[in-house]
C-alpha cells in the first residue's frame, strides 16, 4: 500500500488522530484532526510544528512523562477523560523491530 492509500484509511476514522514524532513534531492529522484543531480551535498549519507550541508548561511537563513512560516500554497511558466525555489514551507507535517512531492520542 501507499500513502494516499494510508491517509484515506486514516481519515475513515471519525475520531483525531494526531502523529507526534519523538521530537515532539507534529507530523500527521487525520480529517478530524484537522476539524477539531483546524475549524473548531481555530489553530493552522500544525503539521511541522511543536507540539509544545500549542500546549502550557503543564501540558508539556505531563506529555514528556507520559512519553517516557513509552519509551520504557508502555505501548498505552491513559491521560484523562475530557471536557466532553472521552477517554483520551496516549498510544506508541513502534516500527517493525519495535522502537518507537512516535506516538498519538486516542479519542474513545
Amino acid at each position: 500500500m501507499n500513502a494516499v492509500i494510508y491517509e484515506a484509511l486514516l481519515d475513515t476514522i471519525s475520531a483525531p488522530i494526531v502523529f507526534v514524532d519523538n521530537d515532539h513534531v507534529i507530523r500527521y492529522l487525520n480529517k478530524a484532526a484537522k476539524v477539531r484543531y483546524y475549524e473548531k480551535r481555530g489553530y493552522a498549519d500544525l503539521i511541522g510544528k511543536s507540539l509544545f507550541e500549542c500546549h502550557n508548561a503543564e501540558s508539556e511537563t505531563l506529555t514528556k512523562k507520559i512519553y517516557n513512560r513509552l519509551v520504557e516500554g508502555e505501548n498505552e497511558v491513559f491521560l484523562k477523560v475530557s471536557d466532553d466525555n472521552q477517554k483520551i489514551t496516549v498510544i506508541a507507535v513502534r516500527d517493525a523491530a519495535g522502537k518507537l517512531i512516535g506516538y498519538y492520542e486516542r479519542f474513545e
